[in-house]
């Protein structure tokens, strides 16, 4: 990842890989704007105090939107890195796997970010802007030395499955081929061929969490993904929509950070 080294990005990507353990662990918050509320789910009743509770379970890092930073303390922030998402697009439009830009990386500088995301659909109809506005980000990440997330799904009206090995290893391409740093995604189920994409891909690749209705089939993918080789887990649905929210992200940071990998994934519920 020499592409960008600067100074200032080291830093940051130290901020993010607080724990020391080479694995992250991020929850995605960014959710409302699509239409899946986060502030009321799980036992937190509100978003400041979800926040606080990630912080004290395990997490390295939250992607929240602009506007959400205003119902947030600052001191959650202390043990918990803040990637500010730059992309939106809700389930009400014509085009649901569009996606525009709402935040630049200067207005997330000052807002405090360590790092920036960005959401690609490969295969929707907005797909070339979609694509101008990562490579223009990373562009500004690349000036001011900020890590980037890119989120890539292959989703549009002609994919049938998100997940087959080849499509998951195109949207990985994406990502690393644009500048990111780091990419987010829908991993394939089979061991076989998370270990194959894993390793094809020169930048870190997060398996995307699935939502907490999956249960413990959820998690074990998970493990199998970290077992594969991931660089680590962004689980947002699968935390904020659990029972216990915290007790959740325990047993994600288990699996990134203490690599409880051979142990059974035994009395998992939500």
């Amino acid at each position: 990842m020499a592409h960008n080294d600067t100074f200032a990005r080291r830093v940051r990507l130290d901020r993010l890989y607080r724990n020391g353990t080479g694995g992250l662990l991020v929850v995605p918050l960014d959710h409302p704007i699509s239409g899946a509320p986060v502030i009321h789910s799980g036992r937190t009743g509100s978003l400041d105090r979800l926040v606080g509770e990630l912080a004290a379970n395990g997490a390295d890092a939250v992607v929240l939107h602009k506007g959400a930073l205003r119902h947030v303390a600052a001191r959650r922030f202390r043990d918990l890195s803040l990637i500010v998402h730059l992309s939106a697009g809700t389930g009400l439009s014509t085009d649901p796997d569009a996606k525009v830009l709402v935040c630049g990386v200067t207005e997330a500088l000052r807002l405090g970010a360590d790092a920036v995301s960005v959401h690609v659909n490969a295969g929707a109809a907005s797909e070339d802007r979609q694509l101008a506005d990562l490579g223009a980000v990373a562009g500004e990440c690349e000036r001011w030395g900020v890590p980037l997330v890119a989120m890539v799904y292959a989703r549009g009206p002609g994919i049938a499955d998100g997940r087959a090995p080849r499509l998951v290893a195109h949207a990985a391409a994406i990502a690393a081929e644009l500048g990111a740093d780091l990419v987010k995604t829908s991993m394939p189920r089979a061991v076989a061929d998370l270990e194959v994409l894993t390793a094809g891909c020169p930048i870190p690749m997060l398996a995307a969490g699935g939502d907490a209705a999956d249960g413990p089939a959820a998690l074990a993918h998970l493990a199998d993904a970290m077992r594969a080789g991931a660089g680590g887990i962004a689980a947002g649905r699968l935390v904020f929509n659990a029972a216990d929210p915290g007790a959740m992200l325990r047993r994600l940071a288990a699996l990134v950070h203490d690599r409880a990998l051979t142990r059974p994934l035994k009395g998992i519920s939500q």
